[in-house]
């Protein structure tokens, strides 16, 4: 699934292709990805108005609109924004005013669209936790020690902090040494610190490289993303650790494939 910063690359890419464009017609190839309303509405609602700002939350990107209703886009895990496109693996194709289109494609159909008022009542972005980019050390700190879970299931919860996925918890927790099964509230004032600080560093540089290109994820242009090449444990099970040559581990844990260094990570 894209993470924050694959979605952050998306916006800033959206920005500069479609931001300021009529949408002139809507098709909507496969239905299942338009959540609300239905077809018939979400094609009227979208036809006729103009991109006016766009914004992130978490995992979620939001298309402010002319008429001050909102296209809210859910990429899940297999979603894609494509421009220009027209490809044959379009869901739903989106004619701008410039004569090209937007496809959003979605192999898997997990991805979820929707047109709303008021993206705010979405009852997923009400749940969201704050981002790492909008906490201090202090608040991080202090969120932690309120909890009683193991370290690496926390940071995947949305609730907690949001926009961190598997991926960049995995990087984040080898980056400070810390165990993913470890609780929480074991950590040490120095161990969250060196956490809080890997996961802003890590959420940082992968938006300047535009994200990690593993699985489905692509920029709009289509291009992959560059920060797969700087991964030090995620998805590197078997091989050696950059640092002491142990070889990575991948366990399960909540329910997700888990990366980490059994000998650097304690």
């Amino acid at each position: 699934m894209p993470e924050l910063p694959e979605v952050e690359t998306i916006k800033r890419d959206l920005e500069k292709t479609v931001l300021g464009k009529k949408i002139i017609e809507v098709c909507v190839h496969h239905p299942a990805v338009v959540r609300e309303p239905g077809v018939g509405k979400f094609k009227k609602d979208l036809t006729g108005v103009t991109v006016k700002r766009i914004l992130r939350r978490a995992k979620v990107l939001i298309l402010e609109l002319s008429s001050g209703k909102s296209l809210v886009i859910h990429l899940k895990m297999t979603g894609q924004l494509v421009y220009p496109g027209g490809g044959s693996k379009s869901r739903v194709s989106f004619y701008l005013s410039d004569g090209k289109i937007l496809d959003f494609n979605d192999q898997r159909l997990f991805g979820e669209l929707r047109v709303l008022g008021d993206w705010r009542t979405l009852k997923f972005i009400q749940s969201l936790g704050p981002e790492p980019f909008d906490i201090t050390l202090a608040q991080f700190k202090e969120m932690i020690s309120k909890k009683r879970t193991k370290i690496k299931p926390l940071l995947l919860d949305q609730t907690f902090v949001s926009g961190i996925g598997n991926l960049y918890a995995a990087e984040a927790l080898f980056r400070a040494k810390v165990g993913p099964e470890r609780p929480s509230q074991s950590l040490s004032g120095k161990e969250k610190e060196k956490l809080f600080n890997a996961i802003k560093d890590i959420l940082e540089k992968a938006i300047r490289h535009g994200g990690s290109s593993v699985d489905d994820y692509v920029r709009v242009s289509g291009k992959a993303g560059d920060y797969a090449r700087f991964h030090k444990v995620y998805g590197r099970a078997g091989k050696p650790c950059f640092l002491c040559k142990t070889q990575v581990k991948r366990i399960a844990l909540g329910g997700r494939g888990t990366y980490f260094c059994s000998k650097c990570q304690k």
